[in-house]
């Protein structure tokens, strides 16, 4: 068993405003963390994994298919592999939560130098 503890790894600025951490990673899946500043968005974009998620702070609304959805703390979703999506905060709180990628997801543009 691998166990990586949240500050064993620096956050990215990956965006403007948007912190993301590479965690724990095995076979078959990745865990990341995200922290959303207040206004701060991701464009749209796509990736093979398919990415589940759960909000522990604040709403964030996702972009897909030109429909908003929005998700709350407490809440969890799905995005499919391959399917394009943006999500930005609208708040004026930080979104904070953790995605799961399968298949793992460790070498992400945003963590390239």
């Amino acid at each position: 068993m691998d166990i990586v503890p949240h500050d064993a790894e620096d956050a990215v600025e990956a965006v403007e405003g948007v912190h993301l951490t590479q965690l724990a990673a095995g076979d078959r899946m990745s865990v990341q963390h995200f922290f959303f500043e207040p206004g701060a968005a991701v464009p749209e974009h796509s990736h093979p994994h398919e990415q589940t998620g759960f909000l522990t702070d604040g709403t964030l609304t996702f972009l897909v298919d030109g429909e908003e959805r929005t998700v709350s703390a407490g809440d969890s979703y799905v995005v499919p592999g391959g399917e394009p999506h943006a999500a930005e905060n609208h708040g004026d709180v930080p979104v904070r939560g953790v995605d799961i990628f399968s298949p793992p997801r460790t070498n992400p543009d945003w963590a390239r130098d």
